[in-house]
């Protein structure tokens, strides 16, 4: 795999994990302290999904070129008094 492909997939899991996180966070079940776990963890994740999004978007935009200027002869001129 290449950068691009990597960054991709990384984006995509972290997306995954946030989504399940959101549902777990949800039950009844959980505890007091799980609950706060659980959000701190999300907080982190959702750090490194910004990040992620940010390195993406860099590469998209990449340095743009400039095109290389064509030249042409002009054309000769004598002027005269």
């Amino acid at each position: 795999m290449n950068q691009p492909e990597v960054l991709d997939s990384d984006i995509h899991a972290l997306q995954q994990w946030l989504r399940a996180a959101w549902r777990q966070l949800g039950d009844p079940s959980l505890t007091t302290f799980s609950r706060r776990e659980l959000r701190n963890q999300m907080k982190q994740c959702s750090a490194d999904l910004r990040a992620r999004l940010q390195m993406a978007a860099e590469q998209q935009s990449g340095p743009v070129e400039q095109p290389i200027p064509t030249y042409s002869r002009s054309a000769l001129r004598i002027l005269s008094w």
